[in-house]
């Protein structure tokens, strides 16, 4: 199904988060000080992932 433009800057948006989301993670499994946030981490790139896949199927 075809994403309107609303619907493509959401995912976008979303995929910049968890770029970013990303690079924090890495950093945090090179250097873990806080042994919670490398799950906590996944969590949310795994929330944002389920958001994008919840937008294409709406589209």
């Amino acid at each position: 199904m075809a994403v309107n433009k609303k619907q493509q800057k959401q995912i976008d948006a979303a995929k910049n988060k968890i770029q970013r989301l990303q690079q924090l993670l890495n950093a945090a499994r090179k250097q873990p000080d806080d042994p919670r946030e490398i799950p906590l981490l996944e969590k949310q790139i795994a929330e944002l992932n389920a958001e994008i896949e919840k937008i294409r199927k709406e589209g």
